[in-house]
């Protein structure tokens, strides 16, 4: 009877529910789709319910716009006088002939006796395989985990706040807040915590922000849930990227610092007072995605000082590299306390396409959750419909944001711009859509637009402008974005900023690439989705590219190894990321390993490690002290009375017990390099290690002793010493090569690399 009833309640909650999904929809006749509206309140017929089916017709016989054409034609039949527009969900037309439709029984009948159709079927929900990037890395739903210690741990979201409301934050099924949580809910007016968000506080007090952790911005809810949010079904940026979207570690509880602003950025003394209320507060791991653009000694860079004291307390922070590439030296996430997160792709790719008049089809990258229904619009160049402006306005990108593309002109047109940003001025002026050049730092990267809009390669742009001053009447067709595969991910993206490391040339940086590409996550209802003024829409997800969207991918990580090693200290833990990390091919990466670090991350095997690289506070003082930093310059990081032991004058940052090992060179020079490490078992008890070196270039010859390493029990430590020599690189020189230590159960991988640059 429970059973029965239970089934009877989900019965009528679909009757009560339905009239939101038939008035979006179409009937097959008036009288019928009348119908159906009808039978909305009662339960006696079925058969006239509007359900979204997939009409197969085969194979392809012609070109992708006439099938999009004979597919409104079929379905004009079916549904009489009904608006096509409002049934058409989507045309399949690249691989195989067929189309979605919401339809209603009698109209699935009427299609399938169609001649030339194969058949006709109702689209089902499947689950998807953000709503991707965990599974790209390995971490899906059916990984083993420890809930009950991952509920324990506490991630600390340094960032614009978060929205406490969304379904990513919800508290049910959590039980209290972790006995060892110091913090608390200061989250301001209207902002409530719960079992999920143990803790709020805000530190920007404008008058846009108010005096709340709440974010406007949406950046912080996104970061937040990338890291630790629940796991939500049927997430998606209005129909794109739809899918199960999950963080890392989904059973974690957050604290949210809330210190930036649209107002006032992010100021350092926010950013400051948050990691002080952080460590005070227990919080297990730090996510800070934010940074400036110049590189600062470590004694005035807050992050740095932060993330010091955080490791000091056993605490890891995870940062992001930056959005400056693909510029050489242009991280400024330096200090080596912290883990510094460069961005690279998944394999799930944003596309978008437009179809030109003469049926040719150029794919391009968007975010276009816009739909211009198989019609196609006049193609004019920005020249053509702008006016002229007192402005530096420049009529060919579009862009200034004076209003200086005359909207006589351009409205119902699709409008050709040589910026991007151009999109937002096309927009305003009322056209139907834009067409853009895709700058080079955003190549394979897909931005969310106000209109139906695609960037373009510089050769798609100069075939679209080809055809454009070729035809009479140039025309053409929007698509909206799909997901097509990318069998070369995983790649650094071109905005995320790269090494050497400009203030210790000698420690790699970055540390780690992890996803950082179009990936959706929760957002504030309040954030702008777009950078487009004009663009009132409000969503619960977004999808935004950035290194702020891979350093909470790390921190979910650096969580979840945590859940699986809660003794673990913050260098064991990177370390452990960093040495299991997926090599990348350097040949899509021409920056190599200050591109991409160590590699792409591995959450699975990170828990495993075999061998962990640590390094403690004193030893980062001993590296400091090599620098020529003195005691009182010490004493700002370390915030002790520290003096520099006895014979650090001689050692040099490559001392440092890191799990990478980087050296700068003079050009044209012979060279002799050691690097001497430690590494401590957390394998198996008895196990002996074997070096391997694995380098392409012989440019360089590196010895290993010893060669082999043994152990008898866990946590024991063992020495060796890594000699690289050479006779000389020329200038922008970079030698890669990797250590290899195996037992045959683990693979323990750190990257060597040598380079001339200045």
């Amino acid at each position: 009877m429970a059973k029965n009833g239970f089934l009877l309640f989900n019965f009528l909650s679909f009757i009560l529910f339905l009239p939101m999904s038939i008035l979006g929809g179409a009937i097959t006749s008036q009288d019928d789709r009348k119908a159906s509206m009808d039978i909305c309140f009662s339960a006696l017929v079925v058969l006239n319910f509007l359900m979204v089916h997939i009409v197969y017709l085969g194979s392809l016989s012609r070109g992708e716009f006439e099938t999009s054409s004979l597919h409104q034609s079929i379905l004009q039949e079916v549904i009489g006088d009904s608006s096509v527009e409002n049934v058409l969900v989507r045309s399949y037309k690249r691989s195989f002939n067929g189309f979605a439709a919401k339809l209603t029984d009698r109209e699935r009948q009427k299609l399938a006796s169609m001649e030339g159709v194969v058949s006709v079927f109702p689209s089902r929900t499947l689950q998807l395989h953000t709503t991707r990037s965990w599974d790209f890395m390995g971490l899906n739903q059916s990984i083993t985990r420890k809930r009950s210690v991952e509920s324990d741990i506490i991630v600390g979201v340094i960032d614009s706040g978060i929205w406490p409301e969304s379904e990513s934050f919800s508290d049910e099924g959590f039980g209290p807040a972790p006995k060892k949580w110091k913090g608390a809910c200061k989250g301001g007016r209207n902002f409530t915590c719960n079992n999920k968000i143990i803790g709020a506080r805000y530190y920007t007090t404008d008058d846009i922000s108010g005096n709340t952790a709440r974010d406007i911005q949406g950046h912080g809810t996104h970061t937040a849930s990338t890291a630790s949010g629940n796991e939500v079904k049927d997430a998606s940026f209005f129909g794109v990227g739809q899918g199960t979207a999950r963080g890392g570690v989904p059973s974690a509880r957050i604290a949210a610092y809330k210190v930036c602003s649209p107002e006032l950025g992010c100021a350092e003394t926010a950013i400051l007072g948050a990691f002080d209320d952080a460590i005070a507060d227990g919080v297990d791991i730090i996510t800070i995605s934010l940074g400036g653009q110049n590189t600062l000694n470590f004694t005035e860079d807050v992050i740095a000082i932060g993330s010091f004291h955080a490791m000091a307390k056993g605490i890891l922070t995870l940062h992001s590299a930056g959005n400056s590439g693909p510029f050489i030296g242009s991280t400024v996430s330096l200090a080596p306390w912290l883990m510094s997160v460069a961005a690279s792709n998944t394999d799930r790719l944003f596309v978008d396409k437009v179809v030109l008049g003469s049926g040719q089809t150029l794919v391009g990258y968007s975010i276009n959750s816009f739909s211009m229904k198989g019609k196609t619009f006049p193609l004019v160049d920005g020249m053509d419909v702008s006016r002229p402006c007192e402005s530096d306005f420049d009529p060919q990108l579009c862009t200034d944001g004076q209003g200086c593309i005359d909207s006589r002109l351009a409205k119902g047109k699709i409008v050709i711009c040589q910026s991007f940003d151009g999109f937002n001025e096309v927009h305003k002026a009322g056209a139907e859509g834009s067409v853009s050049l895709n700058d080079v730092e955003f190549n394979k990267v897909s931005s969310v637009v106000s209109l139906p809009a695609v960037a373009l390669s510089e050769d798609n742009f100069n075939s679209i402008y080809s055809y454009l001053k070729s035809t009479k009447k140039p025309e053409a067709n929007i698509l909206s974005t799909e997901a097509v595969k990318d069998s070369e991910a995983p790649v650094v993206a071109d905005f995320s900023s790269r090494g050497p490391n400009e203030i210790v040339p000698d420690i790699l940086k970055p540390d780690i690439s992890a996803p950082g590409v179009d990936i959706l996550a929760a957002f504030s209802p309040l954030g702008a989705v777009s950078n487009d003024p004009e663009d009132k829409r409000q969503a619960k997800f977004n999808v935004v590219s950035g290194t702020s969207m891979s350093c909470p991918h790390a921190a979910g990580v650096a969580a979840y190894v945590k859940s699986f090693h809660p003794d673990w200290s913050p260098s064991a833990i990177k370390s452990a990321i960093m040495t299991t990390a997926s090599p990348m091919n350097s040949s899509e990466n021409k920056d190599a390993e200050f591109a991409f670090g160590s590699g792409h991350i591995n959450p699975v095997e990170a828990v495993n490690p075999g061998l962990v690289y640590e390094t403690f506070e004193q030893d980062y003082i001993i590296m400091l002290c090599s620098m020529g930093y003195d005691e009182r310059n010490i004493s700002k990081i370390s915030g002790n009375v520290s003096t520099c032991p006895k014979g650090s004058d001689k050692a040099t940052p490559k001392d440092l017990n890191y799990p990478s090992m980087a050296a700068q060179v003079s050009p044209g020079k012979s060279f002799t390099i050691n690097f001497p490490r430690t590494v401590t078992n957390v394998g198996l008890a008895n196990s002996t290690y074997k070096a391997k070196i694995l380098q392409n270039s012989k440019i360089v010859s590196i010895k290993v002793v010893p060669e082999a390493i043994s152990f008898k029990s866990l946590n024991e430590k063992k020495s060796f010493s890594v000699t690289v020599t050479g006779k000389g690189l020329p200038n922008g020189a970079i030698v890669s090569a990797s250590l290899l230590w195996s037992d045959g159960n683990h693979r323990v991988r750190s990257p060597i690399v040598v380079h001339s640059l200045g």
